[in-house]
């Protein structure tokens, strides 16, 4: 059995309270959104500082060494364009639970995330792209076959890249979902983890509408074979989704309080 890995997406300093937190190294509202994930059912917790160019390489592991501290080593995505803010999170970061995240590479300027996460024997998110969305899955597949060689050539594990299709917004997007779901059965078939941003998916949608959308978009997405998400875990109604199909789908087993689990 595989369970669906949840990726908590919360910690992420476009949010002013953790921008601020992370400016001046207050705890408080990042173990506070980050306890709020956990306690939801969140695998993983990914920890975006953004480009943090003047201080990923500090930032990063007090972040990590924070969250681990107060969450048992919880297992983190490192989330940043800054490669030695990543490099020097990982020096401190504990496995016990894990192993970290490399969020993230793709088959353009971020195709060097790959030998990071090979030096570091990191897992990476792998976008199957280069600059922009990808035309169609004939696109996508070769930019996986790109990642995928570049990480074998440098030794990884397939096991270990993760493969993002990008998930497309249906407001504006619709006639592209179909394509999206399509792919992630066909990363399914090669024997590939998968993953991606699920809240893309209903952006600029109603409030009430998007739990609703993302909730069908992940049940759609498990059934093509996706293994794990970035998604908002405080989203109830998905992580029920999620549970349900993990039963449905024999990755856990059914008990009456699975939904407590």
């Amino acid at each position: 059995m595989a369970k669906f890995i949840t990726i908590g997406e919360r910690i992420h300093v476009i949010s002013p309270a953790i921008r601020k937190a992370m400016a001046e190294r207050d705890p408080a509202p990042i173990l506070k959104r980050a306890k709020e994930q956990l306690d939801a059912g969140a695998d993983y917790l990914d920890l975006n500082i953004g480009p943090a160019e003047a201080d990923g390489e500090e930032l990063m592991p007090w972040a990590v060494q924070l969250l681990q501290k107060e969450f048992d080593n919880v297992p983190i995505a490192l989330d940043t364009a800054n490669q030695k803010a990543i490099v020097a999170g990982i020096s401190v970061y504990n496995r016990a639970k894990g192993k970290p995240i490399v969020n993230s590479a793709d088959a353009g300027d971020r195709i060097t995330n790959i030998d990071l996460a090979a030096d570091n024997d990191a897992i990476v998110l792998a976008l199957c792209s280069a600059a922009g969305v990808p035309g169609d899955n004939d696109e996508r597949m070769n930019y996986c076959q790109q990642l995928l060689e570049r990480g074998m050539e440098m030794g990884m594990e397939s096991e270990d890249m993760w493969f993002d299709p990008l998930f497309l917004v249906i407001n504006g997007m619709q006639d592209k979902a179909m394509d999206i779901l399509e792919f992630i059965h066909m990363l399914s078939d090669m024997g590939l983890n998968s993953t991606g941003g699920l809240s893309n998916v209903s952006n600029g949608m109603p409030k009430d509408v998007r739990p609703i959308m993302d909730s069908a978009m992940i049940a759609m997405s498990m059934q093509a074979g996706l293994t794990s998400a970035i998604l908002n875990p405080c989203d109830r109604r998905m992580m029920e989704t999620i549970k349900s199909c993990d039963v449905i789908k024999n990755n856990i087993l059914y008990f009456d309080s699975y939904l407590d689990m």
